[in-house]
């Protein structure tokens, strides 16, 4: 079978990759002045089912080296629609198989269904809506493109649709009116000045991470890496980051994250996989947690009377 769908990501580069025309790389140049010693520049897209993948490295990569770095999010177009691929993958529904082999690979929970029940035209319109979500406040659109992450990885929802679009926007706080205004709008423009420069930069599949220092220093970490990978990538351009010690226990983690799969409940408390889920249950039992299952997996959320 012939891959032309960039939704068939590659479990084993971790990579989603998309058609891309060679193109010179831009220099260090671009990335503007920064608060923090290293910028990250991530490329990611609403429905990249390897970013998802890197969801527990990327958290803990935050809690350890926040204070050492400043991530700012871009959005790649991972699909622009149906009309350029051929070959053996041509519809949503080639895909849904797919999504779930990457679920058991990368041991998060997605449910393919989506593009069998209520399948999406293109990644364009969440990624549009994040980008409105930017211009209002940075880290609620980093929640916000959490939520909808969640609603089309586990609850098949096609986030391609207002309805949920505007629903993440008030779980997350975000000003509704203002959200459907700049949607329409100025957000469009940001997404494309994403695109294009995603191409002078050489982006050509997600997540791509690029790691650039004070001096313009670079270092690119491309597809679902370990943990270890993303902290030596940093410790490369950095030698004095500081690792922070964060408080490990299920509360805190939550506090910091009200929502986490076993596996970034494992890699965040350094706990191994099968004790997580143990201990996930066992919360949930107490009424701390609430927890979704789906069929390749399960999320749990904090509950807001343990908030």
């Amino acid at each position: 079978m012939e891959n032309n769908n960039p939704l068939l990501c590659n479990p084993d580069s971790g990579i989603c990759e998309i058609p891309t025309t060679k193109t010179n790389a831009r220099d260090s140049n671009l990335v503007k002045a920064t608060q923090r010693p290293v910028k990250i520049i991530y490329y990611t897209d609403p429905i990249c089912s390897s970013c998802w993948g890197i969801e527990p490295q990327l958290r803990k990569l935050k809690l350890e080296y926040g204070e050492n770095i400043e991530i700012e999010y871009r959005m790649g177009g991972l699909l622009p629609d149906w009309s350029y691929n051929s070959g053996g993958i041509s519809k949503p529904s080639d895909v849904a198989h797919h999504w779930e082999e990457v679920s058991i690979y990368y041991d998060m929970p997605i449910d393919g269904n989506v593009w069998l029940e209520d399948p999406l035209h293109s990644s364009y319109p969440p990624s549009i809506a994040f980008k409105a979500a930017q211009m209002q406040d940075n880290e609620k659109a980093i929640l916000f493109l959490r939520e909808i992450r969640e609603m089309v990885f586990l609850q098949k929802k096609n986030i391609t649709k207002w309805e949920y679009i505007e629903l993440a926007g008030k779980k997350v706080g975000l000003d509704i009116v203002k959200l459907k205004i700049d949607y329409e709008e100025k957000a469009k423009e940001l997404f494309e000045e994403d695109l294009k420069l995603g191409r002078e930069l050489g982006v050509r599949g997600f997540p791509t991470m690029i790691f650039t220092d004070t001096v313009g220093q670079k270092k690119v970490v491309y597809g679902s890496k370990p943990y270890s990978t993303f902290e030596s990538t940093l410790i490369k351009l950095l030698p004095s980051a500081t690792k922070t010690i964060y408080d490990k226990s299920w509360s805190s983690v939550f506090s910091k994250y009200h929502s986490l799969t076993a596996k970034e409940f494992s890699e965040l408390t350094e706990t191994g996989r099968k004790e997580s889920e143990q201990i996930l249950n066992e919360l949930t039992a107490k009424d701390k947690l609430e927890k979704l299952n789906i069929k390749n997996g399960a999320i749990w959320t904090l509950k807001e009377t343990s908030r």
